[in-house]
């Protein structure tokens, strides 16, 4: 593996911290499922670890809630704590565990408190401003890759090692 060399307004994911930085998001989130803006959100927040594109995680406030549940699936993760996953209803499709959040998250994380981040995979489209993101490969991160990220990524088959 070697590090792509960013341009000029280009980040590397190599330079980002581990344990994972986060920090308020310049762009406006948005995302869509089955024609319906699920996520408009100014106020996003972006959570940057080694290796893997930012996750973007918006407040519940920005989030049409009334088409999410909770699901009983959990996962941990060392820096941030217990996760509670959330599944997507729509009149005509069900996507099961399309997002995450965590409802007591660990000390330096305290910020994701009532913040959801959704696959960016299993939703029709994603935007940043108004560019449309490719998801991070694999189904465990869900990282949003923009045209101002280089990396190689975490996530794909043999890369479980980096």
């Amino acid at each position: 593996m070697k590090a792509i060399k960013p341009q000029v307004g280009q980040e590397s994911v190599w330079d980002y911290p581990r344990p994972p930085r986060v920090e308020p998001a310049k762009k406006r989130v948005r995302i869509y499922l089955a024609g319906i803006c699920l996520v408009d959100s100014k106020q996003a927040l972006r959570v940057l670890e080694t290796s893997h594109p930012p996750t973007y995680y918006v407040p519940q406030s920005d989030i049409q809630m009334s088409y999410l549940f909770k699901t009983p699936k959990t996962s941990f993760c060392e820096f941030k704590g217990q996760a509670s996953y959330w599944s997507v209803q729509l009149p005509e499709q069900k996507l099961i565990n399309a997002a995450w959040s965590y409802p007591e998250p660990g000390k330096g994380y305290e910020g994701l408190k009532d913040y959801l981040a959704f696959y960016p995979g299993k939703m029709d489209k994603c935007l940043l401003d108004d560019e449309l993101v490719t998801a991070q490969e694999g189904d465990f991160y869900g990282g949003w890759i923009s045209k101002d990220i280089v990396g190689p990524f975490k996530g794909a088959p043999g890369t479980w090692g980096w």
